[in-house]
């Protein structure tokens, strides 16, 4: 009885899922195709890693709100090194995915080590990264490098008339690489007991501090390889980039059946969360007629309903 109770926000996510798709299906001609599905995981690669991110971070019972912030700082350092400053974007790459990983971890020591609100702390990341990456450039930078190019080209046949971008590639590897760091190591246990209730892990012996530091800096790399990704995705790089975007992963982790108490979520409850949001923009881009903001009214809807859901489980639980 336990367990199908805390499995229900997942099965609710899947039930969510194939009744969204099977609708717009039966609504709009060729919605349901392989091409697409794969363009639905493809335009949404950027949003999915960063949700990634932040699922484990609210796993832990944290909130990271520097994520789009973090995205546009590695976008624009991307485009700046490599293209003003002909530094080999390989290079370029690795050092913005370094520096995200080691800015997830100093805001996590900042948390742990003074016991600060994880709201706060993530708050100024958010306006240090925004601000870093305006003094890089307030111009978006174009990418003409080859490697850029070939990147974007790489793609792995599916069938004969469908192949599955390097972005979309990307975000399915990091969501198989994140299933089993949540379900089959010790980190990923240690998060969920966190989460779960931090004064009965340090009485487990559960080393607290190293394990939140550890969850913020997955957040900063997460949202940095989402920078990377939606830099190929675009072919530029952009101080603007990713404004609001940490919404949308906080929201496609809460669809995705985590709860914003931590203790409880799903590496693959997100990713059909990120899938959730698409279908619902997909739908609206097809109905045409309709205006974008119908998007965030559906989305702001389905976050109330898991919500419910989340308030229900708990007081069940308690």
């Amino acid at each position: 009885m336990t367990l199908s109770r805390q499995h229900l926000p997942l099965i609710a996510t899947i039930a969510a899922f194939f009744a969204l798709l099977t609708a717009a299906s039966l609504r709009y001609e060729g919605f349901f195709t392989p091409t697409i599905f794969v363009n639905l995981v493809d335009d949404n690669a950027f949003v999915g890693i960063a949700a990634i991110g932040a699922t484990f971070v609210i796993l832990s019972g944290g909130i990271d709100l520097s994520v789009g912030a973090v995205i546009a700082f590695a976008s624009i350092a991307i485009a700046v090194l490599t293209e003003s400053h002909q530094v080999d974007p390989r290079l370029a790459i690795a050092a913005v995915l370094a520096a995200g990983l080691l800015f997830g971890a100093a805001m996590g020591a900042l948390i742990h080590l003074f016991e600060m609100p994880a709201f706060l702390v993530t708050l100024a990341g958010m306006f240090l990264a925004r601000g870093a990456a305006f003094m890089i450039s307030q111009e978006s930078v174009q990418l003409s490098h080859p490697f850029f190019q070939h990147a974007s080209g790489v793609r792995i046949p599916l069938t004969q008339s469908v192949s599955l971008p390097l972005s979309a590639l990307t975000f399915l590897a990091v969501v198989a690489v994140a299933y089993v760091l949540a379900t089959h190591t010790r980190l990923g246990r240690n998060i969920y007991a966190i989460g779960g209730s931090e004064q009965s892990a340090r009485l487990m012996g559960i080393a607290v501090g190293r394990s939140k530091i550890s969850v913020y800096a997955i957040g900063g790399f997460c949202s940095a390889l989402a920078g990377v990704v939606y830099t190929l995705y675009t072919s530029s790089g952009n101080a603007t980039a990713g404004a609001g975007l940490e919404l949308d992963a906080i929201a496609a982790a809460v669809i995705g059946g985590t709860l914003l108490t931590g203790g409880v979520g799903y590496v693959i409850g997100t990713l059909f969360g990120v899938l959730i949001l698409g279908i619902i923009q997909t739908a609206i881009t097809f109905e045409n007629t309709v205006s974008s903001w119908w998007t965030r009214i559906a989305v702001g809807a389905l976050i109330f309903c898991f919500i419910v859901i989340q308030a229900l489980i708990n007081r069940r639980r308690e």
